[in-house]
């Protein structure tokens, strides 16, 4: 353990470690306070835009990407400002609640990587259960929503969200078969193989009309016929031991952090019991 002279005494107190905390946590600090900043004027935005924010279920909460930014940037913040501030002052209360706060979250990472890794099949039905009519319901509801949608559909060449792939559209009130709007009986343009025209560079917003009156083998010469959670869970076991490298280095690096704060906490009281003594 480190120790530094004082004019009057011996402290346990190694500065690297505090600062180092200090420093780390500033950084992220800034990123919170930078999440509800662009998550606070996207709401305002979207409030001024439409005139209503619809915020009754958990599932209006967690599909509202300004709102889930908010939430996230305000965690991030506070957890983030009692490790600067528990570090900075040598305060062992905010140092205690924010080393709790990043075992919290470390142990909610491991609940989900095993699940996913060890139950895929089991992590995809659930949210197919969960998710899928929500959000294929407020699909043109929600324009950050039906972004988010659109560019993960391209991404991912992938159409829907569940095993039912295109056919998921049909639970929608503008795609599905019995709505009086020209799009009936279609997808959006985003899951059609080929939506922007090469020599133009214009898309055709149309590709994807009445495409559910066809036959998965004459649909999918024109659009992607698989859901996106499928394709997703496929893509993450062909990239397998990549995800798990990310994983296990940020796994390893909330637990140095961990180790950081309960060793400057250790200093701390160290230094405390012996003033007292």
């Amino acid at each position: 353990m480190q120790r530094r002279r004082t004019p009057n005494n011996y402290t346990y107190v190694s500065s690297c470690v505090k600062y180092l905390i200090f420093l780390l946590n500033f950084i992220f600090w800034l990123f919170g306070g930078l999440l509800i900043g662009v998550g606070l004027y996207a709401f305002v935005d979207k409030w001024q835009a439409t005139g209503l924010v619809k915020v009754e279920t958990i599932y209006d909460v967690v599909l509202n990407i300004s709102l889930v930014m908010v939430i996230a940037g305000g965690v991030i913040f506070i957890v983030s400002f009692a490790g600067c501030v528990g570090a900075l002052r040598e305060n062992t209360c905010l140092l205690k609640f924010y080393s709790l706060c990043l075992l919290i979250f470390f142990l909610l990472e491991m609940a989900i990587a095993i699940m996913g890794f060890v139950f895929p099949h089991t992590m995809q039905s659930l949210l197919e259960e969960s998710f899928t009519d929500k959000i294929i319901h407020t699909y043109r509801e929600d324009a950050d929503l039906q972004n988010l949608i659109d560019f993960a559909q391209q991404e991912f060449k992938c159409c829907g969200l569940s095993s039912e792939g295109y056919m998921d559209w049909s639970k929608n009130e503008y795609f599905n078969c019995s709505s009086p709007s020209v799009e009936k009986c279609g997808v959006p343009f985003s899951c059609c193989m080929n939506a922007t025209d090469i020599s133009s560079g214009l898309v055709n917003i149309m590709c994807g009309y009445g495409v559910q009156e066809l036959s998965v083998a004459e649909a999918g010469k024109k659009v992607w016929t698989s859901g996106c959670i499928e394709i997703v869970r496929s893509w993450a076991e062909r990239n397998l031991y990549t995800i798990a490298g990310v994983a296990l280095g940020i796994a390893l690096s909330q637990l140095f952090v961990i180790y950081l704060a309960k060793t400057l906490e250790g200093q701390i009281e160290l230094q405390k019991s012996r003033w007292n003594t």
